[in-house]
């Protein structure tokens, strides 16, 4: 199925990009397992290099070498593409590859980028100490929903110096918080007029995915998904994927053969298999963290639960989401410092949850941000962030909800 740009998302997702006839009839995309990549003559090697590193429209098409593309690679890309409403998407080893990739390719020394708060530990260390070391500075956004201090952050961040990148998790990681879009959109006009040009503003996914929320389609210029996560779905594969126009996709492209970040074969046709079935896990997920999360928030041990079906800002969740996913954190009702010891006690006596990082596989995942996801963010502004001693970060499978429920209410009573 090549075409079909008014079809539905979960008819896209089952064979958008793969056509049977390039592969002898074959039902499926096979594994495209080849490092390298054989040309009919030495003159269609030329041209092939030719179109591909200097755009020459010369009508030469194949493959030369696998960090640079591969059959597997275009399937998943293009399909992609068509979920996140894309013009084109470039998919990457892992998540964490698609972000340094957008950092790095659209930030210099001297540079500001404006981000939500909190963001995942890994985006956030890059942040705070790679681009650092490099020269670019970084301004937080305090609140992502109140316009009145977000347009201050904006003004801040371009006080700092040209601002070139807006980078926002929403629903962010682990908290769950929302990032008003419109209002990213706002702040993004408000420093363009001031410095001459408008920055990028690019959306972490992660936490919905193409089925719940489409940045995109709310005035991103670039939407990247962990891949790994909901896409992937089964704990088997890493990777990393942005969606934007051609023109921004290809610069990622360029960036991506250079340092040699590209999805392998493989996991490429891993991806693809995945792709099929995302749309009824993220259903049954969702349907399970909703009754999870109507659970905790009833339970006497409990303080507090950050599920985004949850938040006071319904409007804004009405606006940017079709749903409100199945990851999101609790706090445990105790005194701060024996946060982390009744947190472990939990974790611990858990029988069907399995305590790891990552999140939308099958199985149920439960974690510690504070001591892993989180760890090398300092104390102070994991706190601030609303990330405690006593938090937990829960990512909801596709149990049976009644033996989910069952395991966390005993889990509860060591506490």
């Amino acid at each position: 199925m090549t075409g079909g740009s008014n079809l539905s998302p979960e008819t896209l997702a089952i064979g958008h990009g793969y056509d049977p006839a390039t592969a002898l009839g074959a039902a499926k995309p096979p594994a495209y397992l080849a490092s390298t990549f054989v040309y009919p003559s030495a003159q269609a090697a030329k041209d092939l290099h030719q179109a591909f590193f200097d755009g020459a429209d010369n009508g030469a098409t194949g493959y030369i070498y696998g960090r640079l593309g591969h059959p597997g690679l275009d399937i998943v890309e293009t399909r992609l593409a068509a979920l996140d409403r894309g013009e084109a998407s470039a998919i990457f080893a892992t998540g964490m590859a698609a972000i340094s990739a957008v950092f790095l390719a659209f930030l210099a020394p001297g540079d500001v980028i404006l981000h939500s708060r909190p963001v995942y530990g890994g985006t956030d260390m890059l942040i705070t100490s790679e681009l650092s070391r490099l020269g670019i500075r970084s301004v937080g956004i305090s609140d992502g929903i109140d316009r009145s201090a977000l347009m201050r952050d904006a003004e801040a961040a371009a006080d700092a110096g040209p601002v070139r990148v807006i980078w926002a998790e929403t629903p962010a990681n682990p908290t769950a918080a929302l990032v008003d879009l419109s209002l990213l959109g706002e702040a993004a006009d408000r420093i363009a007029e001031r410095q001459g040009f408008r920055p990028l503003i690019g959306i972490d996914n992660t936490f919905l995915g193409p089925f719940v929320q489409t940045p995109l389609a709310l005035g991103a210029d670039l939407c990247m998904t962990s891949l790994t996560k909901y896409a992937g779905g089964h704990s088997d594969l890493l990777a990393g994927g942005i969606s934007g126009s051609e023109q921004l996709i290809s610069r990622l492209k360029a960036f991506r053969t250079l340092v040699g970040s590209t999805l392998d074969a493989h996991s490429a046709w891993l991806l693809a298999r995945s792709f099929e079935t995302m749309a009824l896990r993220t259903e049954r997920a969702a349907d399970n963290a909703a009754k999870i999360a109507a659970t905790l928030r009833g339970h006497p041990k409990v303080a507090s639960v950050t599920y985004v079906g949850f938040t006071p800002h319904q409007s804004v969740l009405e606006r940017q989401c079709r749903g409100a996913g199945s990851t999101f954190s609790f706090r445990l009702s105790v005194d701060e410092a024996e946060g982390e010891a009744a947190a472990f006690r939990l974790l611990d006596a858990l029988k069907v949850m399995r305590v790891a990082v990552s999140l939308g596989g099958t199985e149920t995942l439960i974690c510690h941000p504070a001591t892993t996801t989180h760890y090398a963010v300092p104390r102070e502004r994991r706190v601030a962030a609303g990330i405690t001693d006593a938090t937990l970060r829960i990512s909801v499978g596709l149990e049976n909800v009644r033996d989910l429920t069952s395991d966390l209410e005993t889990a509860l009573e060591a506490v």
